[in-house]
């Protein structure tokens, strides 16, 4: 019976998060409209739409006359009826966005982190930047929770931050389940950069196959969306693509390792070769190529969008010097859409995602 009672339970969500995706992806549907998107019955249908409804998620939105017969009512998603908080934790700074149901970003504020920053501190500024986002308003009332964008090594799967690059008190640190105790909400937490690709993801719909999105903030990671989902790895800290080795003769990096792709980047970078710094990341694109075939890489992260142009077009350029890829091997690289945003963006979108539904579930 337990079973049983189970998969009704899992059947009636996963439904309702196909009747949502639709949501998101059109501006209005019909009964009709999602039965074609979802192959459900009819009935099955009316179901949802009456749960959704009865929550406020969805609303009628008038009347659509096709023949004889009765009109068939006409819904909307109602993207203020529920909110989430991302935050994106970077070695310098805090960003906090909040985002309503069908991904839209209302506000986006920054604030500097101490230096070296213990979980106490970072647990102040997201209370401080919560209250200060929330508090002259009712959105508190409809938060469904927050998202946090963090760096690795980051075990997902059990909340905890491994020993996160540069921070030196970050040793094995159950940041979701303090963060809840502290901010009394539901708390999800996940690599900044797998964040960022399920921000992506949301805003390409189903056409958003197999992709990664390169973010350079103080770092540099890589977040994957493969095969329709995100990609986390066996241990769930998939994203280190700053930690692979292009010079074998190179110097140390942060993680130990010699001539990782971050420090040889950083140099570069930080010696004011820019150029040299984006054909560094452009090398490492194109071993990401040949190694997951990607159709899309988007390019994100506070210090690559200040200079967004030379990335742009050392990494395209890169891309389309194989000649082998041209007739068939596309792939397109573009910068993200939501720029600084994306990691925020996506760890709120996350969070929407845990209770109202996986965007690319429905097909648009």
């Amino acid at each position: 019976m337990t079973r049983i009672t189970a998969d009704v339970s899992f059947l009636r969500g996963y439904n309702q998060a196909r009747v949502m995706a639709l949501g998101r992806t059109v501006r209005t549907f019909e009964r009709s409209t999602v039965v074609e998107a979802t192959g459900l019955t009819p009935q099955a249908v009316s179901k949802v739409i009456g749960r959704l409804s009865a929550d406020g998620l969805i609303r009628p939105a008038g009347v659509r006359r096709t023949g004889i017969g009765k009109p068939a009512v006409v819904y909307e998603l109602v993207p203020d009826s529920r909110y989430a908080i991302g935050a994106h934790v970077a070695r310098r700074t805090l960003r906090l966005v909040l985002v309503d149901l069908a991904g839209t970003v209302h506000h986006s504020a920054v604030s500097p982190l101490p230096g070296d920053f213990t979980p106490e501190q970072l647990l102040d500024a997201l209370t401080a930047g919560i209250d200060a986002m929330t508090g002259s308003s009712d959105v508190r009332g409809r938060l469904t929770g927050v998202g946090i964008g963090m760096i690795g090594p980051l075990d997902h799967a059990h909340g905890l931050v491994r020993d996160a690059h540069g921070l030196r008190h970050w040793h094995d640190v159950p940041l979701r389940e303090i963060a809840e105790k502290h901010l009394g909400l539901p708390v999800h937490l996940d690599k900044d950069v797998t964040a960022g690709i399920t921000a992506e993801a949301w805003r390409h719909g189903a056409t958003f196959g197999d992709a990664a999105l390169i973010m350079i903030e103080s770092g540099i990671g890589g977040g994957f969306w493969l095969g329709g989902t995100a990609h986390r790895g066996a241990h769930t800290n998939a994203g280190e693509f700053g930690h692979t080795v292009v010079d074998l003769n190179g110097p140390r990096c942060v993680c130990g390792r010699h001539g990782c792709l971050e420090i040889v980047h950083n140099q570069a970078a930080h010696a004011g070769d820019i150029d040299r710094a984006a054909r560094v990341v452009a090398v490492g694109v194109v071993n990401l190529l040949q190694t997951l075939d990607l159709a899309h890489v988007v390019l994100a992260g506070a210090d690559l969008l200040r200079h967004s142009r030379t990335y742009l077009a050392a990494v395209t350029e890169a891309v389309q010097a194989d000649a082998r890829r041209a007739d068939w091997l596309t792939t397109k690289v573009t910068l993200s859409s939501l720029g600084a945003d994306v990691i925020a963006a996506g760890a709120a979108m996350q969070v929407l995602d845990q209770h109202y539904g996986v965007p690319e579930l429905a097909p648009a």
